[in-house]
């Protein structure tokens, strides 16, 4: 400390002032760590502000610079679905040995493998399900909106149509967002100590009541009026920053969406549209009644109700994930899991389609890919060019290995590029002709048709850069 505070007498011939006082700082100088740079804001620990940004398996670190590339790294990473489903179904196949699998666990899977013997007529059915279920703004209403957001309105319109979506998104997921809060407010019975747990569970068994009478009203005068204030004062005296605060703060955002995701709320945002002469005109004087009429009769809203696969895969899922099954099938359920919320972001401008079934005694596990405006005729006023659409299909067929297939249809013309596996490629030249022959058939015409060996599997990115575009409006870390 003396030394520092040059109080001590100076060595001779050793002045510590002069030291480096002549030396240029040189920010291109390799030796120099961390050199000033004065035409820019440097961080003191040496670390850059990017990384480059991909879809495929680069650095590992974790991305400080931008929400959506931190999400597009997240996706890369993530264990893709159809592989973490071939290892569950061939497990409970009997292929692979497992123990450890409880007799529920065995049962619902039991009714899930059913569930994938389809037909022709069966797996078309399947199909138009997954893509009605996965597209939850479609239909005459949302192409409308569509085309005035990108005919370039006032930014107060497009911001209109944008505030209609997310209130829209929420109402029509308030039987999810319901299940959510209770699930949350259950959890933290169980977090925070029974003294307070045992004051919690009664307002949440009165928060059930009205969530099943339809009682949305009543059920956030609970919320906001009780529970929250009660779970405040909680965190007041006890200053738990543990399991419990990750759960309050969930169950504020869920009540902050239930709350959004109401009629009331919907309603005022559609009146807000209504405000614009042109979309006024084009909206038709649809009334009140006649909006929650047709978003509650939409092809997603039926989808939803019937979508019994999905509802059976969650049911396993949970199970598993319980403790039903053994480490490895909770991992691969994990998988499944985390590949689903990942793939079902709302920053991707992509449809995501599971497509597993049984064919000719074969189990075929495929992921399907949609850009349904690849090209964005309509953004570009190009509206005399038929639409674009691409699809990227990732399939893994038993004894034959994995597939990847790129599709393009711009009207009736069709491109089809395929990547198989080694065993396949010498008859490339065969697989190449029936695809052409079974286009043909269908009436649509074969364009550019090929097909070899796959080198490495492609990424979503390469397939679609347009994914990257998000990154111009959401670039935010929180």
């Amino acid at each position: 400390m003396p030394d520092l505070l040059g109080v001590t007498n100076p060595v001779p011939g050793h002045n510590d002032s002069n030291v480096n006082r002549n030396i240029p700082v040189s920010p291109g100088d390799t030796r120099i760590q961390n050199a000033p740079d004065p035409s820019r804001v440097s961080r003191p620990d040496n670390r850059t502000e990017r990384q480059d940004t991909g879809d495929s398996g680069g650095s590992q670190a974790l991305r400080y610079d931008s929400n959506f590339a931190a999400f597009l790294q997240r996706m890369a990473n993530t264990p893709e679905l159809r592989e973490s489903l071939s290892i569950i179904f061939a497990m409970f196949e009997g292929k692979v040995v497992s123990s450890g699998i409880e007799e529920g666990l065995a049962g619902e899977m039991g009714a899930l493998l059913n569930m994938l013997k389809m037909d022709e007529g069966q797996l078309g059915k399947f199909l138009n399900s997954q893509m009605a279920n996965g597209n939850r703004f479609g239909g005459a209403l949302f192409d409308i909106l569509r085309e005035a957001f990108s005919s370039g309105n006032s930014e107060a319109v497009r911001g209109g149509i944008l505030q209609f979506l997310k209130k829209y998104s929420d109402y029509s997921s308030t039987g999810h967002i319901q299940n959510n809060l209770l699930r949350g407010l259950t959890r933290l019975t169980r977090a925070i100590p029974a003294s307070y747990g045992s004051q919690l569970l009664p307002m949440v068994s009165q928060l059930e009541e009205r969530l099943n009478a339809g009682d949305r009203a009543g059920a956030l005068k609970l919320l906001q009026g009780s529970i929250l204030p009660f779970l405040s004062a909680y965190t007041s005296k006890t200053n738990d920053m543990g399991l419990s605060r990750t759960l309050i703060s969930m169950l504020a955002l869920d009540i902050a969406r239930y709350e959004n995701g109401s009629e009331d709320s919907l309603l005022q945002a559609f009146h807000q549209l209504n405000g614009s002469p042109g979309l006024r005109e084009k909206l038709g004087g649809l009334s009140d009644e006649g909006l929650l009429r047709l978003l509650d009769s939409t092809s997603f809203a039926k989808a939803a109700e019937g979508d019994n696969f999905a509802a059976q895969l969650t049911r396993a899922a949970q199970k598993a994930l319980q403790g039903g099954a053994s480490s490895e099938v909770q991992e691969a359920f994990r998988n499944i899991v985390s590949a689903f919320l990942v793939n079902e972001s709302v920053h991707m401008p992509l449809n995501h389609i599971l497509l597993p079934l049984e064919w000719d005694g074969k189990m075929v596990f495929s992921e399907m890919w949609v850009d349904p405006d690849a090209e964005e005729n309509l953004k570009r006023s190009r509206r005399d060019r038929p639409n674009t659409l691409r699809f990227l299909f990732k399939i893994d067929i038993q004894n034959l290995g994995f597939f990847d297939m790129v599709l393009t249809s711009q009207g009736d013309k069709v491109d089809v590029q395929v990547f198989c596996p080694e065993k396949v490629a010498p008859f490339s030249q065969l697989v190449q002709g029936e695809l052409s022959r079974i286009l043909t058939d269908n009436g649509l015409s074969a364009g550019a048709v090929q097909v070899q060996q796959m080198t490495r599997p492609l990424t979503i990115s390469g397939v679609f850069p347009r994914i990257f575009e998000g990154e111009n409006s959401i670039n935010v870390k929180i």
